[in-house]
């Protein structure tokens, strides 16, 4: 090999390592524009950080959406020129040994106040892409009791509804 080269080599070998970028920072980028999508109202952006297979569990007992319901729900939403506002104020990542799959959990500051968001991404040829969200309201433990009376009736209903849908 020319000898001449090898330095040229070792310094593109050094740039090319340099460069990547470490994959929690580039998760919690991937979630901060995600986020900063919804506040924008930037339709495309937004979807195009989830799996088209993706599911998105909101805060409600019923908001359960493969991609394409979410899509439908959230339109009008994006097209209203703000959809929601969630500014990340604390977050966990984890990647598995494989680099296939990264989990999370958020602390987000929302119109709700505080929420909690956790989710899983998987990596897509090369791309980290949403494939499973979950957004909770963070309810102090003291609070829970008054919480459980306010939404009672709600959940007996929706827990009727459950069941007899087993029973058909």
């Amino acid at each position: 090999m020319n000898k001449k080269l090898l330095p040229v080599l070792f310094l593109f070998s050094c740039a090319l390592n340099f460069a990547q970028v470490d994959p929690k920072t580039e998760i919690g980028e991937l979630l901060n524009s995600w986020h900063n999508a919804a506040t924008t109202a930037n339709f495309e952006e937004y979807f195009s950080k989830m799996s088209e297979n993706s599911v998105f569990i909101g805060t409600d007992a019923t908001e359960h959406w493969t991609y394409n319901e979410f899509k439908t729900f959230a339109k009008p939403y994006f097209e209203r020129g703000k959809a929601w506002s969630f500014t990340g104020v604390s977050r966990n990542i984890f990647i598995s040994d494989d680099h296939n799959f990264a989990w999370f959990d958020e602390l987000l500051d929302t119109q709700m106040k505080l929420c909690r968001g956790s989710g899983v991404l998987k990596n897509e040829k090369g791309t980290w892409k949403i494939v499973h969200y979950v957004l909770s309201i963070a309810i102090p433990n003291e609070d829970v009791s008054e919480i459980v009376e306010i939404k009672k009736d709600f959940d007996n209903i929706l827990l009727k509804k459950i069941q007899e849908s087993k029973h058909k």
